[in-house]
């Protein structure tokens, strides 16, 4: 297992498109994808997951990932959020 915290930079939080996103990517890979924010332990690959997580602008989460992938798929997971999420 490896985590990594970080910071959601996008003005409008995780809304559809960037959840969207972060939902593809963590499909990319076999491990198990989840990250805490606000009390709340979220799938990565369920876009009603992270939606229902209700993630705002500059909210904190930690990536968990699990599994054999688990450093690539948290190393991506990082970048595509530090990345903007498509915005």
């Amino acid at each position: 297992m490896v985590s990594q915290k970080t910071i959601i930079k996008n003005p409008t939080g995780l809304h559809l498109r960037p959840a969207g996103i972060f939902c593809k990517t963590a499909m990319k890979f076999q491990c198990k994808v989840t990250f805490h924010a606000k009390n709340v332990v979220a799938n990565a690959k369920s876009i009603l997951s992270v939606l229902g997580a209700c993630i705002k602008a500059y909210d904190e989460i930690e990536i968990i990932c699990e599994g054999v992938d688990e450093v690539e798929a948290l190393a991506e997971m990082i970048r595509v959020i530090e990345d903007g999420l498509g915005e």
